[in-house]
């Protein structure tokens, strides 16, 4: 697999793979991870995805959108046969496909982007592969029983409020978990043990931080309590994760995977 940095950004070769990326609002991006990519209808390089190599150009996009809203998705894309558009008004630059090239590339500095920056023109989405971003961590759930079995059936739902604002309350510290419902029966306590993307993540180390409930409005994924920062009793850590769709089945992309559900 070949990176932009690698190559220079030169020329993709033919039946290579690539990283790429492709910006975006934050809703849109959150559509793509679930669904898959879409071709645009219409574009310089006429129908396709829209990608690039360089992802300075990528994070300009949606030009003149929020930064706050803004996203970037990384893929792996097995660029098949390739032809350079290097100047407006080429012959092929809306019908390559028709001549059967599988993606379009504008090289840097010839002219067609105002930016001087690459970009990549994909047209069948099956070539494109969507990349996790963020790390993975093993995190709890601690709730009753019968919740249990509804997340596992249904999956989880924000919290409309709490500590850290709307979100999914985990903590990877299973003995924080486990004391969850306060005040509960332990015999109908549940901890349900999940894997979680967490993305963008701001550390929140105290009461009355600025950013304490509004974190996503700031672009941030997953809100954490580091321990022994004095904002949780019992001195453990919390997080909060934004989005709480899961992860892993095919075309389908969501931020927690439940894995099991224990008894305390």
């Amino acid at each position: 697999m070949w990176t932009g940095a690698e190559l220079g950004l030169r020329q993709p070769q033919n039946g290579r793979t690539y990283i790429m990326y492709h910006g975006t609002t934050r809703q849109n991006a959150r559509c793509i991870r679930a669904r898959g990519f879409c071709q645009s209808p219409d574009g310089m390089l006429g129908r396709g995805v829209y990608l690039s190599r360089d992802l300075a150009k990528v994070r300009r996009y949606p030009i003149d959108h929020p930064e706050n809203d803004k996203a970037v998705i990384k893929v792996r894309v097995n660029v098949g046969k390739v032809i350079a558009i290097n100047y407006q008004g080429h012959p092929r630059q809306k019908t390559w496909h028709d001549h059967g090239y599988d993606t379009a590339w504008v090289p840097p500095r010839c002219g067609m982007v105002r930016s001087g920056l690459e970009e990549d023109c994909v047209w069948d989405p099956r070539r494109i592969q969507i990349l996790e971003n963020g790390r993975t961590y093993i995190m709890y759930h601690g709730t009753t029983r019968q919740n249990a079995r509804c997340i596992q059936a249904r999956g989880f739902c924000q919290s409309p409020d709490g500590m850290l604002g709307q979100g999914v309350y985990l903590s990877r510290d299973l003995a924080k978990a486990r004391r969850y419902p306060i005040k509960h029966p332990e015999n109908d306590k549940a901890v349900i043990k999940v894997r979680v993307n967490v993305g963008k993540v701001i550390a929140i180390n105290r009461q009355g931080h600025p950013r304490q409930k509004t974190w996503h409005d700031h672009g941030y994924d997953t809100a954490w309590v580091p321990p022994k920062c004095g904002m949780v009793r019992s001195g453990l850590e919390e997080d909060c994760v934004w989005d709480p769709r899961t992860k892993g089945q095919r075309n389908r992309s969501r931020e927690v995977t439940s894995l099991f559900v224990g008894r305390n």
